[in-house]
This record gives structure tokens, sequence and C-alpha cells, in this order.
């Protein structure tokens, strides 16, 4: 197939509906009107893949009054903050994936934005929803420009199709994180920065916002990949194994991150330790040095007539070299006995 099969049929009531149905006997169209979605929904042929873009009030209310989804799945479908879950209906699947990406719009570069991608998959239809624009769904309807067969293999591979693309967006963040460690190792075992404290645990906190995002990915994929199910094929329960144990792997690296950022926090307060111990050790050698002069200046400074060394016209200079030598013998005894 190639791109001119593509029939663009007029905009329905709202033009920022985008929807495209693989007919048998007619070919793939986009972009087909509400009369010509509730016809493709109610045949139970073909593959119908319709997008809801949750900012638009008459596409939202297409969830209810066209396809009849149970009112608790669409309150968790527009609900940003919904967790990703998997629930099984009667005559569709409910499944919630969570695409991350760094945010452009604040100074701090670890911060993380998410959006919520939610799947409405039945027998022959496909209803994702989603608030704005999201990359993975974006990506799937340019890629359908390209390969029109995507959508004739049926509702499950299309949205296996956008939920690779989901999980394929926590890769450039886990080499993003390889810069970041780099640059921490460097901080702390090289140039040993005072401030890169706030970075550890900035990092830190990344890898704990990523495996809290993709902990109930893996838990959902896997029921998934394993679970029978008449809307999911053994065959196409494969492509989703594959994204399965790229999730997995997603997540060995997150668990590889947070035992080395655990590992250099110890190692940078380590660094301070030793750092305090020597600051410590030179201060106490300056004590050492300094106690002589304390004790022996504050006897010859008494105010009596009789003191050694009184009248002596080299008395003072006689004091200080044995001030310093008797400093240099306790420092010496010090080392001999390993204490310094």
């Amino acid at each position: 197939m190639n791109k001119a099969l593509i029939q663009d049929v007029r905009p329905s009531m709202d033009p920022s509906l985008w929807s495209c149905y693989s007919d048998p006997r007619e070919g793939i169209k986009q972009n087909l009107p509400y009369e010509e979605i509730s016809a493709a929904l109610a045949s139970g042929e073909g593959t119908l893949w319709v997008d809801i873009d949750t900012r638009w009030r008459e596409q939202v209310a297409l969830l209810k009054d066209l396809f009849n989804f149970h009112p608790l799945a669409i309150e968790e479908a527009l609900n940003p903050e919904a967790r990703v879950k998997l629930e099984e209906f009667d005559r569709y699947v409910l499944l919630i994936v969570r695409t991350v990406a760094f945010c452009e719009t604040t100074e701090d570069p670890y911060d993380l934005e998410t959006v919520n991608i939610s799947f409405f998959l039945g027998k022959n239809f496909l209803v994702t929803v989603h608030g704005g624009l999201t990359n993975p769904v974006a990506t799937t309807a340019e890629l359908l420009q390209r390969k029109p067969e995507l959508v004739a293999h049926g509702p499950a591979r299309l949205m296996h199709a956008i939920v690779d693309q989901a999980v394929d967006a926590y890769f450039p963040i886990i080499d993003k994180l390889d810069e970041f460690m780099d640059s921490l190792e460097e901080k702390i075992y090289g140039s040993f920065d005072q401030n890169a404290l706030r970075e550890v645990f900035a990092v830190k906190r990344l890898v704990l916002s990523l495996r809290r995002h993709l902990a109930p990915e893996r838990d959902a994929l896997s029921v998934l990949t394993n679970r029978p199910s008449t809307l999911l094929t053994p065959d196409t329960q494969i492509y989703f194994r594959d994204i399965y144990d790229h999730v997995l792997r997603i997540y060995d690296s997150l668990e590889n991150y947070r035992d080395l950022l655990s590992s250099t926090l110890d190692s940078y307060l380590t660094q301070v330790s030793n750092r305090l111990g020597m600051a410590t050790k030179a201060l106490g050698v300056v004590a050492t040095l300094s106690l002589p002069f304390v004790v022996v200046s504050g006897m010859w400074g008494m105010n009596f007539e009789h003191i050694p060394l009184h009248g002596h016209p080299h008395g003072f200079m006689i004091l200080v070299f044995s001030q310093l030598a008797l400093g240099l013998l306790i420092l010496a005894g010090l080392k001999w006995r390993k204490l310094l």
C-alpha cells in the first residue's frame, strides 16, 4: 500500500477530531464525519481509530454518546492524574499508560512532565484519549501516512504502535541519566565540588520518579501479555511482550542508577568526613605547637621578682627556641606513638 490509498473525507462536526478507518471494501479513510464513524463502529468490521482530545467537550461527549463506555472508565480516562492500569470490561479493555519527557518550561534540568494516554480497545475499534498533543499519538498518526497497512492489522496492533512509542520515550531520559552520572562522578571524585550534593539528590529524585511511573506500567503490560483475551490474539501478545521486555530493561537500568547514586552519596559523605578529619588533624598540630608557648610564656609572664633568665641579655630568644624545641619534641612523640 502507499499513501495514495488513504482517502481524506469530509471533516466531522468537530474539525479537530482525528479518525481513521480501514474498510475491507473501500480501503483506508481518515477524518470521517460523525455518521461514518457511527456506521463503522456498528458494522463490527475493519479497524476504526478515533483520537479524543480532552480539551474539546464535543469530543469527550463521544465517549458516552457514541461508544457507550462505562462512566467510571470515562472518568478514569479523563483524569490526568489517574494511575497506570489495565481493566477489562464486557466488550473492551481500558489501558492507561504514562509517557514522560523533560520539562522545558522550568529552569531545573531534572524536572519531568508526564502525560497519560488512555486506550479503549474493542473488537474493531481503538479510542485514544489524552489532553493536548502527545508525541506517541502524533508519531503514530504520521506513521500511518507512510505505512497505511498498519491500520489494517487490527486495533490491537495500532495500540501496540502507540504504547511502544510511549515506552521508547524513556530511553532518551536514560541516556541523559548517563550524562548526569558522568558529571556527578567528575564533580565528586575529580574536583570534589561541595555543591554536588544538591545534584546527587536531584538525580536520585529523578530516578525514583521514573521508577514510580514505570512500575505500574510493568505490571499492566505483564497482565496484557500473559492473560488470555478475546481482544488480543497470541500473535498480537508477542508484540506487547517485546514492549514488556523494554520496560524490564529500563526498570533494571533505573535500579542500577539508584544503587550507583547511593554509592556516590556514600562516597561524597566519606570524602567530607575525610576532609573534616584532615582539617581536625591540622588544627591539632597547630594546637600542639602552640601548647608550649602558652604554658612557658604564662609561667615566665608571672609578676615575680626572681624568675630564671629574667635579667639574661638573650633570655627572650632562649625561651622562644626552647618552646619551639619542646613543641617539636611533643610532635615527634605523638608521631612515634602514631597518634598523628
